[in-house]
């Protein structure tokens, strides 16, 4: 069957999709990225928007709807990266409710092992043909991957629709 309502674009969302699951299969997996400790690519995420967000005394709540993941999934991550030692949490005096994460000098250690081998590993490659991007179609495909990304969220987080016992109809049936 061929997919028309793609038109022309039919090769970007292949890729899309290829990516996505190429992601979602490693997305838990834990691997050393080049340091000398075992950590899945969602707690390097993790600790990586700690670090991007240090300055800002951001909430866990606020990073983790930047990064797109449920609190949930967020905690659990600060949870494994707190007990590796790469990060430190705090709460503000008078407020204990609000929970600040901070990275570590190990969790600043490792994430820098951590760059270093996947900016060789796929990153100098992909920044090579993003170098001969003009910024208007870098800005575009940005915004092409966050449209998808915001979709995805939104229904992950929907609420499906109740599902129903239907009747078959013992005639229409071929079984």
């Amino acid at each position: 069957m061929k997919l028309d309502w793609m038109g022309d674009h039919r090769e970007l969302i292949e890729k899309i999709i290829k990516y996505g699951n190429a992601y979602s299969n490693t997305y838990k997996l834990q691997r050393s990225y080049g340091t000398d400790m075992m950590f899945s690519a969602s707690q390097i995420q993790t600790l990586e928007y700690i670090l991007e967000a240090e300055d800002k005394e951001e909430k866990m709540s606020e990073m983790a709807a930047r990064l797109g993941v449920s609190r949930s999934t967020f905690s659990k991550n600060v949870k494994n990266l707190t007990e590796k030692g790469l990060l430190e949490k705090f709460h503000l005096s008078g407020n204990r409710k609000d929970i600040y994460v901070k990275p570590s000098a190990k969790g600043r250690e490792v994430y820098a092992k951590y760059t270093e081998f996947v900016r060789k590993l796929c990153f100098d490659e992909i920044f090579k043909y993003a170098d001969q991007i003009s910024e208007a179609d870098k800005q575009n495909f940005v915004r092409i991957m966050d449209l998808f990304a915001d979709v995805l969220v939104w229904y992950g987080e929907k609420e499906q629709e109740a599902r129903k016992l239907i009747r078959i109809d013992s005639d229409s049936s071929s079984d």
